[in-house]
Order: C-alpha cells, then sequence, then structure tokens
C-alpha cells in the first residue's frame, strides 16, 4: 500500500494475532495494530481512523459475527472485516457475507490473507471514488435545476425592474431637478439598480445573462470606476489603487469586469469592519509552465492581472475550500447571497482568464484575477457626455413585439414620445400578422423580446427577414438562453439590449441602429 495503514485484530489467542501479523508483513503491509478480543474494547477501538478489521469468528467473550453487526450499526464507518478462523463453516461464511463482510478465510489457509486484504482495500477506494462521483452528479443536477429556476426568476424580475425603472426616468423628467418629490423617485431608482445586480448575478451563475465581449484596456475600466468604489467602503478604510503600465489589452464585457471588482471590493469592505488598507492594482505577467503546474485549470502565456487586497480578519483553510460554491457564504443571515465569489469565478472563466486566492487568518486576503492578454487595440468607449445630450428623434415605423403588456406598453410610449410610429404585438405570431396587414410606411426596425409564447423573437425575426431583408431587429431579454447566443456569447451581427433597460438607451439604441449603413 502508498501509505501506512491501521489494523484492528479482533482476537482472543496472542499467538493467531501474531500469525496474522507476520502474514500482513510476509505480503508487504506496512501497518499499525491493535488486538483486542472484547465488545466494549472492541467498541472503544472502532472509529474512522481505522483502515482494516480482521476478527475470529469464536471467541469466549466475543464473536465475529457480533463484531460485524457492531460495525454495521455505523454507516458512516466505511472498513472492510474480513473474518479469519479456524473453525468456520461454509453456512456461516455466507451469512457473514450476507451481513456485510469483505471476506472470509480459513487460519490453515493463511497465505490468502495478503490477496484478500487488498481486494478488500481496493474494494472500499473503489466504493468511495462511486460516491464521491455519484455525490457530484447528484449536486450538479440539483445546481442545473437551481440555475434554471433562478434564470426564470431573473427573466421575470427583470421584466418587473424594466417597468419600475422606466416609469422612474420617465417621472424624474416630468418632475425636474428641482421638484420636492424627485429624492423620493431617486431612492425608488436606486433601489431598482440595486435589485438589477441581483438578478445579474443570478443570470450570471446561471449562464443566461449574454456576454458582450469588446477590446479592453483594464487602467481605463478601473479608473472608470474609482469614484464608485470609494462611496461603497467606509471612511476608516484606506483605499490605495496603483496601475501597471503599459499593460496591453483584454477582452471581456466591461460591465462583468465591474461586477468582479465590485464584488471582491465589498468583501475586502466586510472583512475589515474595523478599518484597514485596501488596495486594487493592475499589472502585465507571463505565466509559465512551473505555474501552471501547481495551479489547477490554467495555461501558460501572457496575462492581464488584476489585484485586490485587504488588511482584514483572513480565511481560514476551511473557508477557503468552499470559497467558490454557489450559496456558501460567512456573512450573517440577510447580509450575503453566496453568488458574489462564484460569480465571479464564472465570469473570469468566461474570458479564458483564472482567480487565485491567498489568505491567512489575521493576515488578510488577496485576490488576484488573470485576464488573457491580446495584441489589439482598445474599444474606444462612447464618450459620456454623449449619453446626457438631448435624445435624436424619428418618424420610422416600428413593430415593438413584448409578451409582457407592461414592457410593451412602457416601450410604445417612450418610442412614440421620440416620433416613432409604433406597432405592438405581444408574441412572435401575431407580430408575423402585424407585419403582413400593416399598410402603411414600411417597418424599418423590430423591437422583440426573445422567449415568448407560441413563437420566439429568434424565429420571428428569420421569417420577417425573408419577406423583408433591410429588416434590423433588436432583441430584448431578461436573459438570452441559446437562441441568439452560444455558450452565453452573442452571435456575430446580432443586437442586443438587456433587460432592465432605460427609456434613455432603448431610445438611444433603436435610433443608433436606424442610422446605422444596412
Amino acid at each position: 500500500m502508498a501509505h501506512k495503514i491501521k489494523v484492528l485484530i479482533v482476537e482472543d489467542n496472542p499467538e493467531d494475532a501474531q500469525l496474522l501479523v507476520r502474514e500482513l508483513k510476509r505480503s508487504g503491509f506496512d501497518f499499525d495494530w491493535q488486538r483486542v478480543d472484547t465488545e466494549p474494547e472492541y467498541l472503544a477501538k472502532l472509529n474512522p481512523g481505522l483502515d482494516l478489521i480482521l476478527s475470529d469468528y469464536d471467541m469466549p467473550q466475543f464473536s465475529g459475527l457480533r463484531a460485524l453487526e457492531l460495525l454495521k450499526q455505523q454507516p458512516a464507518l466505511e472498513i472492510p472485516f474480513i473474518l479469519v478462523s479456524g473453525t468456520i463453516g461454509e453456512e456461516v461464511a455466507v451469512k457473514a457475507m450476507q451481513q456485510g463482510a469483505a471476506d472470509y478465510l480459513l487460519k490453515d489457509r493463511i497465505v490468502r490473507l495478503g490477496p484478500a486484504v487488498r481486494r478488500a482495500l481496493g474494494e472500499i477506494v473503489e466504493h468511495r471514488e462511486r460516491r464521491r462521483l455519484e455525490a457530484q452528479f447528484i449536486e450538479a443536477q440539483k445546481m442545473e435545476v437551481v440555475g434554471h429556476l433562478a434564470g426564470g426568476i431573473a427573466h421575470d424580475f427583470n421584466n418587473v425592474l424594466a417597468v419600475i425603472m422606466g416609469y422612474s426616468d420617465l417621472i424624474a423628467q416630468d418632475l425636474g431637478p428641482d421638484h420636492p418629490l424627485q429624492k423620493y423617485n431617486e431612492e425608488v431608482r436606486h433601489a431598482a439598480e440595486r435589485a438589477a445586480g441581483l438578478t445579474r448575478q443570478l443570470l450570471i451563475f446561471s449562464r443566461k445573462q449574454a456576454v458582450q465581449a469588446e477590446v479592453l484596456d483594464l487602467n481605463e475600466v478601473v479608473e472608470g470606476m474609482d469614484k464608485m468604489l470609494r462611496r461603497l467602503i467606509d471612511e476608516n478604510i484606506e483605499m490605495t489603487v496603483t496601475y501597471g503600465n503599459p499593460i496591453g489589452q483584454i477582452k471581456a464585457d466591461s460591465g462583468y469586469v465591474w461586477q468582479i471588482l465590485m464584488n471582491l471590493v465589498v468583501n475586502a469592505r466586510d472583512a475589515m469592519p474595523d478599518g484597514g488598507k485596501l488596495v486594487i492594482g493592475t499589472s502585465a505577467l507571463s505565466l509559465d509552465q512551473a505555474y501552471v503546474e501547481t495551479h489547477a485549470g490554467t495555461t501558460p502565456g501572457d496575462y492581464v492581472m488584476m489585484s485586490v487586497r485587504d488588511t482584514g480578519t483572513g480565511m481560514s483553510e476551511e473557508v477557503k475550500a468552499h470559497l467558490f460554491e454557489a450559496f456558501f457564504t460567512t456573512k450573517p443571515a440577510g447580509k450575503g447571497t453566496g453568488l458574489g465569489l462564484v460569480t465571479c469565478q464564472t465570469i473570469i472563466r468566461q474570458c479564458g482568464g483564472h482567480i487565485d486566492v491567498s489568505s491567512e487568518l489575521g493576515q488578510g486576503t488577496t485576490f488576484q484575477i488573470y485576464f488573457p492578454r491580446i495584441a489589439q487595440p482598445a474599444h474606444v468607449p462612447v464618450n459620456s457626455a454623449k449619453k446626457t445630450e438631448p435624445l435624436r428623434r424619428g418618424t420610422e415605423t416600428l413593430l415593438v413585439v413584448e409578451d409582457e403588456p407592461s414592457v410593451r406598453h412602457l416601450a410604445q410610449g417612450v418610442l412614440r414620445s421620440q416620433g416613432y410610429e409604433v406597432l405592438t404585438a405581444p408574441n412572435g405570431q401575431d407580430a408575423l400578422r402585424v407585419a403582413r396587414e400593416h399598410k402603411g410606411q414600411p417597418i424599418t426596425l423590430v423591437v422583440t423580446d426573445v422567449i415568448m409564447p407560441r413563437m420566439g423573437g429568434k424565429v420571428m425575426a428569420e421569417w420577417l427577414k425573408t419577406s423583408y431583408p433591410d429588416l434590423k431587429i433588436l432583441f430584448t431579454s431578461g436573459y438570452t438562453e441559446d437562441a441568439i447566443a452560444h455558450h452565453g456569447v452573442l452571435d456575430e451581427g446580432v443586437e442586443f439590449l438587456p433587460k432592465p433597460y432605460s427609456p434613455a438607451s432603448l431610445a438611444r439604441k433603436v435610433r443608433e441602429l436606424l442610422d446605422a449603413p444596412a
């Protein structure tokens, strides 16, 4: 065996016990052993640290079958039990095997002991591995069900949030910045945004959130979050940001990178209730084969690293072992969902990177996130001033297809206020009928939900494009499924606006598509 095994010998005759010991040594086993011959002694030695029990069948104060019965009364103890006797008969042997003995053998054929022990120990290893795989499979099935449930809830909840956020924005426009009710409306908007953040975590966890990857400069992303991150932490926490230069570009969804950084910063804040230091850094580095061999799931190459280090309470080895499990949290009830770090890990893996953590109790924690470095120029972000300029109006005819009435009415009202003629339909089938019966100016763009009863947005769009090849399609959804995305990544050429969206983002996206070349 590869390790020293612990053997308990149940035998009233010391010489017979020595016979078993000599045969085990002759068979090449490295072991420690103890001998008992009464029930109280046996129960006192019975523990999970044992690897093997060898028992005589008949003893003055005890019996082998009784020893086997007591072992089987403790199902948590997976210890192979072998009967060794000079008097055992075939009937008793069969009974012992039926009760769970791994094997039986006669003392005058003691040379069988070595092979019998090897087989019994091997069967235990196989049994434990099979149970581990079965537990993994059951857990995977449970997480798949939870993922589907989470995705469905998030989809429906995003429709509700789209209405809350949409009408909140419209109220804000009507009230004006100086109206006394404006502060209450802002609180409603902020609460909806926080709820949208939670649903985004659920969608990422269930892999039903589309990744809109672009080439990014990580320094610019972190710098853009600086002020917001400082608002998240307490005044007794000193936050420092250090930028590597140059570090190169990565390909990721900027919103997802924000999600990672916010999760890690909030965790760091909670780990420093009495204050401390928080250091965020970026750098460029290369990982060699030696690193890969000690970090499973990584590949050698050039990376851009983002690190988040705190001087907080740190973590024990037990906590670190469960760190990336869904719904695992060390925070009090109501203070954490247990989705933050598993969300980060999911995002990072989608980007082809990995996350590493080092922590000790009382010594703080450091998270290091590695994104593959790519040789492409960074995407030029839309000027923030452009988002505040007046929205451009239009006169085109649009078709809004949405099964949720409140969302459909909101989109219709927003687009009509921008000057568009707006047709509506509650599902794909009705949308085809509306388009067929429409006699006015041609429909130039369709805003459609992806998942709808009777006919979804993707199938409907394919039918419409056969009759109107130049028709532009804007998909919206609380999650994308695989209708317009594969493995969470949007198909090339697909235009997508995630829910919940604001009236301004809807109007701006529609105008952007209408003005884009065919």
